[in-house]
C-alpha cells in the first residue's frame, strides 16, 4: 500500500454532459480547478441513462440518442481539503447536484514521477 489511507470525504458533482462554463464543459472546469487546488485526484464518469431536476430521461439507447447524458465528477480527499474546495463549485456547478459522503480509503496507489 502506498499513499494515505483512512477516513476521507467523497465529493460527487452531477451535471449534464452539455452543461457549459464559459464555452467549456462544466465537468472539465471542475477537474481543472480540482487539479489547480492540489486535490488528490478527480474522475469523470459518463452515465448511460438518467434524469435530474427536469425529470426528462436522457439515454444513449440507439433509438433515442441523447446528447446530454448525465456526468458525475468524483473527487476524494481529506474533509478539510474538500470543504475548502466547495466555494469553487458555487459558480461553476450551476444547476448541478453536489453531494458529500464520508468514505474510507483502504488503498491509495500513487505513481512514481517520471524521471
Amino acid at each position: 500500500m502506498t499513499g494515505p489511507t483512512g477516513t476521507a470525504l467523497r465529493l460527487t458533482v452531477f451535471v449534464g454532459e452539455t452543461d457549459l462554463w464559459h464555452h467549456r464543459p462544466v465537468y472539465t472546469e471542475i477537474v481543472h480547478r480540482a487539479h489547480k487546488a492540489g486535490l488528490a485526484g478527480a474522475s469523470v464518469f459518463r452515465g448511460v441513462e438518467g434524469f435530474g431536476a427536469s425529470s426528462m430521461i436522457h439515454t444513449q439507447r440507439l433509438l433515442s440518442l441523447s446528447e446530454d447524458l448525465p456526468v458525475a465528477v468524483v473527487i476524494v480527499d481529506t474533509e478539510e481539503r474538500i470543504r475548502a474546495f466547495l466555494p469553487q463549485l458555487d459558480e461553476v456547478a450551476g444547476e448541478g447536484l453536489v453531494t458529500l459522503d464520508r468514505c474510507e480509503v483502504v488503498r491509495h496507489g500513487g505513481r512514481e514521477a517520471p524521471r
